[in-house]
């Protein structure tokens, strides 16, 4: 496939924001740093909904609205440049989010189409939603129930000449699929290209992750205090390069983007609403400095349902966190627990999680808490508080989380018993946390609905134009397609000794990944010489990990081989509850997952 006469290749699609909160001078330093033909941003992670949809009870705009600052900042040199903005920042509210760029643009004297994307949104739901996780249906209130729109509406809005497109809830990918639909003129059945615009919009949409940004081998990133922003170069084929504009900081290598590649991922069949994408047929390769190519990514129908993002009022929460020192930590931490439900008892709460986290002995690093409290365990299920030097003491937090249907109950009942403790307690008492109320919490449940339900309609230009459900020529996947990959090469027998080879932390030769997928976990890990990736494939199986990371219980664990990355990824099933909003742990996105496998030591042949 070619470009269309008249849009030459490649489209430059460029990120500033792969959060709520992220960079505010992003969008600046993307739009002046050098020549792009899209600015895109994604402020939308599953908590961020639970997060306005608290702004919108208590009378606040329900879109991020860190958006309009940086609007307010390049919103005139992007219509001078011919420069598109996608976003999804309309969160729950993208006519109100659209309504006030266009006010803005108003108040600078500029004349800009801002057009926005409806139809995400189901409220009120027909009929109680199905966690596709664990079978149960929905008997709470939900306060938000979205699903996930692709990129044909954002492809639409640009055909009718918008300049601004804001959006509610869309795959993150369809930030990029949607503006390489516009351009290149793609179909339904164009499944090879939309699977790789998925595969580039997946590595740019969390910004600097993709350009040396939470890098397992940090050390190599030059300059990661000013990392720059990630940009696809998107060619017809749904080919890409990966790269940043020149003179900023960070690192684009085959290394960051399969990083990127691996977070927040199931199964290599990565399901969308445009296309299903085959994440094990990517093929990367290292163009020149800061120029990472990926093609090779064929796709597949997408199944005839969309995901919906429900959340609902979960109750209510409150934590404190206490500091242990010193000689017996474990004694100490049942002391203070004795203190604590004496004064308030333990089975008047809902729910109660209790995680001991050792810190090392100058307070850094993480070693995380025996079984018996219920958090996370040590590296090497070891469990135990260690020492830098000699004579240093060891320190470590008790922190101690409380839930429940009631915000009295949860809230300074609970804190302040917590402190009246502080003299008839431990030696060495302190905390970090001053008695405070309890705060609400949002439950992410995730469902699913049919997409031929879902009607979604672009406003622009005063008109209403409705997009409907257009599935691709040919079957329809359902939600548990399995099969071969494409071009799956295969993993080549280890035949050496898993057990040989000096004892040293897996991360020296194993990069790693992790995240949140609602309740679940994924953990990606790969190897950067592809020669290790067989002996990767046979050490480190599902049991493997358990041994590894004993946190992770008897919980369901998936494991999908990605043999075209060297790479293995594992979703741990429920290891965040109820999903980030409502989990108590420390790490409750599973930001650190991979970090904690990756300082276990293992033997690791030569």
């Amino acid at each position: 496939m070619t470009a269309p006469a008249g849009r030459p290749e490649p489209l430059r699609i460029a990120n500033c924001s792969g959060f709520y909160g992220d960079r505010l001078s992003a969008a600046k330093e993307m739009v002046e740093g050098g020549p792009i033909d899209v600015l895109t941003g994604d402020w939308l992670a599953e908590l961020t909904m639970s997060i306005l949809a608290g702004n919108r009870l208590k009378g606040r705009p329900g879109y991020a609205r860190t958006f309009l600052t940086q609007m307010e900042q390049v919103l005139g040199t992007c219509l001078d440049r011919g420069i598109k903005v996608v976003a999804n920042a309309g969160g729950l509210d993208p006519a109100g989010c659209a309504e006030a760029v266009a006010a803005l643009a108003g108040k600078l004297g500029l004349r800009a189409s801002v057009a926005h994307v409806t139809g995400d949104d189901l409220m009120p739901l027909a009929e109680p939603p199905v966690n596709i996780d664990t079978g149960e249906t929905l008997r709470a209130t939900p306060l938000t129930a979205n699903a996930y729109l692709g990129g044909r509406p954002i492809a639409v809005a640009l055909e009718h000449g918008a300049d601004v497109v804001v959006t509610g809830r869309v795959t993150d990918a369809a930030l990029v699929t949607g503006p390489g639909m516009w351009w290149f003129g793609w179909e339904p059945g164009d499944l090879d290209p939309l699977a790789g615009s998925v595969v580039a919009g997946h590595v740019i949409e969390c910004g600097c992750q993709a350009t040396g940004g939470n890098y397992a081998f940090f050390e190599e990133v030059p300059d990661l205090a000013h990392c720059g922003f990630p940009i696809a170069e998107l060619y017809a084929d749904g080919s890409s390069v990966i790269t940043k504009h020149p003179g900023t900081g960070g690192l684009v290598s085959i290394g960051t983007v399969t990083a990127q590649l691996l977070y927040e991922i199931a199964s290599p069949r990565y399901l969308g609403p445009d296309v299903t994408a085959r994440f094990d047929t990517v093929r990367l390769e290292q163009e020149g400095p800061d120029r990472v190519r990926i093609s090779g990514v064929r796709g597949e129908p997408p199944p005839d349902t969309l995901k919906v993002a429900v959340t609902y009022l979960g109750g209510y929460r409150n934590t404190m966190t206490l500091v242990l020192t010193g000689l017996d930590i474990a004694a100490k931490a049942r002391i203070a627990q004795e203190a604590i439900w004496a004064r308030v008892p333990r089975e008047s709460f809902e729910q109660v999680h209790v995680e001991l986290t050792p810190l090392g002995a100058d307070g850094a690093g993480a070693a995380a808490p025996g079984p018996e409290t219920g958090g996370h365990p040590a590296p090497g299920g070891a469990g135990g508080v260690t020492t830098d030097g000699v004579g240093a003491a060891p320190t470590a937090l008790l922190r101690i989380t409380v839930m429940d249907p009631d915000p009295r109950k949860a809230g300074r009942a609970f804190s302040s018993a917590v402190v009246e403790t502080g003299l008839a307690s431990y030696p060495g008492f302190y905390g970090l946390t001053p008695p405070g109320d309890a705060s609400p919490y949002g439950v992410f449940w995730p469902s699913t609905i049919d997409a031929r339900a879902v009607l979604p309609v672009v406003t622009v230009g005063g008109a209403r134009v409705e997009v409907p459900y257009t599935p691709p020529p040919g079957p329809v996947l359902g939600e548990q397609a399995g099969g071969p990959p494409h071009d799956d090469a295969g993993v080549p027998p280890y035949d050496g000794d898993l057990t040989a080879g000096p004892v040293v932390p897996l991360g020296t030769v194993v990069g790693a990944r992790s995240g949140d997928k609602g309740g679940d976990a994924n953990l990606g890990v790969w190897v950067r010489d592809p020669a290790r990736y067989p002996w990767l494939a046979a050490f480190l199986t599902a049991d493997r990990l358990r041994e590894l990371l004993p946190e992770v219980g008897g919980l369901p664990i998936e494991r999908y081989e990605l043999p075209n990355l060297h790479a293995l990824n594992f979703v741990i099933r429920g290891l965040l509850g109820r999903g980030v909003a409502a989990s108590p742990l420390l790490d409750a996105q599973a930001k650190a997952l991979g970090e904690r496998l990756r300082a276990v030591c293992v033997p690791v042949p030569p």
